[in-house]
């Protein structure tokens, strides 16, 4: 159209001049993603007054014959219209030069010039809104299956103390006030506030899915009390199943009591649900050297190692025993419990025993008077 030698779409800042998009027939020799100093070019000054710029011969032109960008570039003939956004952002130029005169100061040139410039702007514009789309699909995605765990995570971990208060009060309704009414109700009380804490703790599931992580309440107290009543709690709500527990631990650690409960009994319930009927479940609990360790173990065939690696993401289960329903998150939310307390879970499973162990650095605390 212009007869010039050279035209490009750059990228202009504050301070940089970067070739976009480049044809050189004549060899100027700019390539995309080469630059100029700022300070020599013209499009510097069109950034500021937003402006076109066109002469036909610098040599010429009364504004442009002593202009530095001329002599540095050895142009004679000049057009740059600017690219600005839909929002009034000044985005690059679209230019073009050439050492010899050419006639582009005319309306034609320049209106093409600028409907090219506006074409380009609107093009810029369209990617920024895909993006801009794209990162809100993606936001709607994540919001979308943490709204669906938080439901799954509330139903999933409110199964179990549900499950002892229903076999408590049935008990009770059964055989009236016994002597073991008293334990029945220390139980179901047990379970009561271990529902109101889930409740809370689902919360804190929902910041740890949007990288917050979870967050932590510690506290004092017997370890050992603590999950025993895990083990209280599924015996009543498994009473075919033999759950055993060994603790050797001092009266008193810090840690969050109410975490490590929930994290033992997904494990608990896990081993009791996946494991063999056959045979005892075992939850077991010491302190070594400052490193807390809590292992459940359990009998029946190996997971396969493949499977291994997947058993703490979200919605994943093993193989489990036939007609076994659940939702996968137990595991998941037990692994997150663990790395809240800087520890880890490891699985190790063969043909006669599984066992999941967490492991983590603890500072034990002052013994309870």
């Amino acid at each position: 159209m212009t007869g010039m030698g050279f035209a490009a779409v750059a990228r202009v800042t504050e301070a940089r001049w970067i070739a976009c998009q480049v044809l050189d027939p004549i060899g100027f020799g700019l390539k995309p993603g080469d630059e100029l100093p700022i300070e020599s070019t013209l499009c510097n000054e069109i950034r500021g007054h937003r402006q076109t710029i066109v002469f036909d011969d610098a040599a010429d032109d009364p504004q442009y014959r002593d202009h530095h960008t001329p002599r540095i570039y050895g142009l004679r003939s000049y057009i740059s219209e600017p690219i600005i956004l839909a929002n009034g952002t000044f985005w690059g130029t679209l230019c073009a030069i050439d050492p010899n005169p050419a006639k582009v100061k005319n309306p034609e040139v320049l209106g093409a010039f600028k409907l090219f410039a506006e074409l380009i702007a609107y093009h810029l514009d369209a990617e920024t809104r895909l993006q801009s789309a794209q990162a809100s699909l993606e936001r709607e995605r994540e919001l979308a299956e943490l709204r669906e765990q938080f439901i799954a995570v509330l139903g999933h971990d409110l199964r179990n103390p549900i499950a002892a208060i229903d076999a408590g009060t049935a008990r009770l309704l059964k055989e009236g006030w016994t002597e073991r009414s008293p334990l029945i109700l220390k139980l179901m009380k047990t379970s009561v506030t271990r529902m109101a804490g889930l409740v809370d703790n689902v919360m804190d599931l929902a910041r740890a899915r949007m990288g917050g992580g979870i967050s932590l309440t510690m506290t004092d107290a017997d370890l050992a009390d603590t999950l025993q009543h895990v083990v209280d709690e599924l015996r009543v709500a498994h009473p075919e199943r033999e759950i055993s527990a060994i603790f050797d631990l001092p009266r008193s650690l810090t840690v969050d009591h109410l975490r490590i409960a929930q994290m033992a009994s997904n494990l608990l319930f896990n081993a009791v649900t996946h494991g063999a009927s056959a045979t005892p479940v075992l939850i077991w609990a010491h302190l070594r050297d400052e490193v807390l360790e809590i292992g459940v173990t359990n009998g029946g065939s190996a997971i396969p190692t493949g499977q291994i690696s997947k058993l703490f993401l979200p919605f994943k289960r093993g193989e489990g025993r036939p007609g076994v329903q659940g939702l996968g998150l137990g595991l998941y939310i037990a692994s997150e419990i663990a790395k809240a307390h800087g520890g880890m879970i490891d699985v190790s499973s063969d043909e006669q025993e599984t066992c999941f162990t967490f492991s983590g650095i603890l500072k034990q605390a002052e013994p309870i008077a």
